[in-house]
């Protein structure tokens, strides 16, 4: 539900993650850096940033072949001396986890396909061995080790299926965990650890496919509801010299836990995070490589829920190993917890009898950037004044002095970095509501670009647009006090009254009130919403993980579609005192967790909401996931009633406004049942609405020829004619 909310952000979002870790790739001495440029590998120089070819184009092009591979991805051997290249990828749900991987030599410049007779486009997360003679992957829910020299292959696992999955993962850890890769190397490539996951217990939600042929075809997802217990998983480790498989002793009922995050500390020792159901009980154990035992070391509680995913993890990379970050010769680890009522890092030692604040800032720790242990300090993103902007701050890591920012005064709005392995450069990304992203190479800690006429600063005179979008503040008469944005009418009248459309989406996956370039702009909408005379306005209510503070983010649990959408209103509630709108057009609109937003408040609060338009909502929260649904919301067969009090269809008898309701019928994620069910609750009560079902659409709503035009100018017709637009 939390994948694709609100295009435009989730565009950028995925922008910025591309630009720092796919096209620039640090090398390791952090004086250079590689781009995929023209169909080859280029190497960039600093200070000077001078060009010159790596990988040509010859040698990325396969004997026989007319054209260089396409790549994808592409990572290093420890000793650099061979290149493993992804190419011909395929989507797995969100990501295109699955294609081809070759290896370039580049001494011999000797290109050799991984694989054998798999099938194409059929190999995921490959990885070459320390030394480099081996690569290990994961193709068809089975493990495989293949020898580079010789190209023999031989598998780790035998029984993988779809339902018994070695060294990847079920929908719901990918969804909801960001749980793809499920293999790691030990450090002296002796063996390998992998997740297996037992979902044969699991229950099918069957999707219907009933246009590409004459007959219906059933196409099952195996998807965990709410209230269903966890598919069991475990964690074997294989020797790769005889291929016999060691199982971690990891404690507790595996159908009542997860074990979201793994990584090896030395050759001997593997560190797991175990979650109970709830996932407000978090645990660290270290497991022997040989034998398996395993040893709890830490433990934390949580009266909400424990946010899985550390700030240094970027889990959508394709290179993405590291929930643990090792300090002090292995002695100790970085992690994240928010117990002092903001997000901070400890140094936690690795016997677990030892604990270090280390960013005690009176603040959030929103993501760790660099961590430089030889100087004693750690880069981090920070935004205590405006939850809606980011800022690069630096402490040092023993947690002594404050915070220092590094980002410079004269930039608001969102910044991102990318910081070299030396932390003497970082690729600096900058927008805000007016400014799309620019980039730039800068220097640390002083923050100045070696080369001027590169800067981000000489570039803004060209790049600027012009200021449409206002953020403001509005306290509801609770005394909660949002951040906003608002874009008003061109030619704004304040003496007129306009009508108003509200953007939502509100759950603790998302904010939708950040200061970046394009924010404010409807791309459902097929025209110029100030053009033709509309307030479109969003808000950031409690729930929202805004660096506002643990309270402020977890203040949401067991109170999905009840707190969250008690503040939109009672927000809307206070900017309809606002001289210039007009309380008869009022309407809202969301996708998937905002779709959900979007109904409780036209069946809630129907006397402030005239018109809403919801895209795949989770409209009976027990039809979600089990991971998403009890993180936030506990588990029903103890507090059944929140489940049922804050779903839209125990309120839908309450519809008064004008209702369109949009789902694809092939949503993997929130599925169709969803429609159906609020149609029948709608017609039970003699509720009129329009309803458009998009078949086999995903959560997306994006495939087939036509579809994107269509679902626009469903949209634009539709708010249009029930709240009309223009100054009276």
């Amino acid at each position: 539900m939390k994948k694709i909310i609100f295009l435009l952000t989730f565009l950028i979002l995925c922008t910025l993650l591309v630009f720092a870790q796919g096209p620039v790739k640090w090398a390791k001495d952090g004086n250079s850096y590689y781009k995929i440029e023209g169909g080859e590998i280029v190497l960039y120089t600093l200070p000077a940033n001078t060009k010159s070819v790596f990988v040509s184009k010859e040698s990325l092009t396969p004997k026989g072949a007319s054209r260089p591979l396409s790549l994808r991805f592409y990572s290093f051997s420890q000793d650099g001396k061979k290149m493993l290249l992804y190419t011909n990828t395929k989507k797995v749900w969100r990501m295109d986890t699955q294609g081809d991987y070759w290896v370039l030599d580049l001494t011999s410049k000797d290109l050799k396909k991984l694989g054998g007779t798999l099938p194409v486009s059929s190999l995921m997360f490959a990885k070459l061995s320390p030394d480099a003679t081996k690569a290990a992957y994961v193709s068809g829910y089975n493990l495989y080790l293949e020898d580079i020299a010789t190209s023999s292959i031989v598998p780790i696992t035998k029984e993988g299926h779809r339902r018994n999955i070695f060294g990847t993962f079920d929908w719901v850890y990918e969804e909801e965990f960001d749980c793809r890769d499920g293999f790691q190397w030990s450090p002296d490539g002796t063996k390998i650890s992998f997740w297996h996951v037992d979902a044969t217990k699991i229950k099918d939600y069957y999707m219907m496919n009933m246009t590409d042929t004459t007959y219906s075809k059933i196409v099952p997802v195996e998807y965990p509801t709410v209230g269903e217990a966890p598919s069991p998983v475990r964690i074997g480790v294989v020797d790769v010299s005889t291929k016999n498989i060691d199982w971690l002793k990891i404690p507790g009922d595996p159908s009542q836990h997860y074990l979201p995050r793994m990584e090896w500390k030395s050759p001997t020792e593997i560190f797991i995070q175990q979650l109970n159901r709830k996932q407000n009980e978090s645990k660290i154990y270290n497991c022997s490589s040989t034998g398996g035992d395993c040893k709890l070391i830490y433990t934390e509680q949580e009266k909400a829920w424990f946010d899985v995913t550390s700030p240094w993890e970027n889990s959508r990379a394709y290179d993405y190993h590291h929930a643990f970050k090792w300090l002090n010769n292995g002695k100790e680890f970085l992690w994240a917890n928010e117990k002092t009522g903001w997000r901070n890092l400890y140094r936690i030692s690795t016997d677990g009898t030892k604990e270090t604040l280390i960013t005690a800032t009176g603040f959030d720790v929103m993501e760790l950037m660099h961590l430089d242990e030889k100087n004693n300090q750690i880069y981090f993103i920070a935004s205590p004044e405006n939850a809606t902007q980011q800022y690069l701050y630096r402490m040092k890591l023993d947690g002594k002095g404050k915070a220092e920012k590094v980002t410079p005064a004269g930039l608001d709005g969102m910044h991102d970095y990318s910081v070299s392995p030396n932390g003497k450069f970082a690729v600096h990304t900058f927008t805000n509501s007016f400014t799309p992203m620019a980039t730039e190479i800068v220097t640390l800690p002083d923050h100045k670009p070696p080369l001027i006429a590169e800067s981000i600063s000489a570039k803004l005179t060209t790049i600027q647009a012009e200021k449409s979008v206002e953020f403001f503040k509005v306290k509801t008469e609770e005394g909660v006090e949002m951040d906003g944005w608002v874009v008003k009418p061109k030619n704004f009248d304040p003496t007129k009254k306009y009508p108003v459309v509200f953007y939502v989406y509100t759950e603790p996956a998302a904010q939708t009130v950040g200061d970046r370039f394009g924010v404010g702009r409807n791309r459902m909408y097929n025209g110029d919403m100030a053009e033709d005379g509309y307030l479109y306005i969003s808000l950031d209510g409690r729930g929202t993980p805004a660096p506002k503070g643990r309270e402020w983010r977890k203040s949401i649990y067991r109170n999905i579609g009840r707190i969250n959408i008690k503040d939109q209103a009672l927000a809307a509630k206070e900017i309809l005192k606002w001289p210039y709108v007009d309380a008869e057009r009022v309407a809202v609109w969301g996708w998937s967790g905002g779709g959900s937003t979007t109904l409780n408040l036209m069946f809630q609060y129907p006397e402030i909401f005239k018109t809403g338009i919801a895209i795949a909502a989770v409209v009976y929260q027990p039809t979600y996931d089990n991971i998403y649904q009890e993180r936030y919301m506990g588990i029903p067969q103890e507090n059944a009633e929140d489940f049922i009090n804050g779903s839209p269809l125990a309120h839908a008898k309450n519809l008064k406004g004008n209702l369109l309701y949009i789902h694809g019928t092939g949503d993997d994620n929130v599925h169709y049942n969803n429609a159906e069910m609020l149609l029948n609750e709608l017609i039970k009560y003699n509720k009129q609405f329009q309803f458009m079902a998009y078949p086999n659409r995903s959560h997306s709503i994006s495939e087939g020829p036509g579809t994107t035009e269509h679902l626009s100018t469903l949209y634009t017709e539709y708010l249009k004619k029930h709240c009309p637009p223009g100054g009276r």
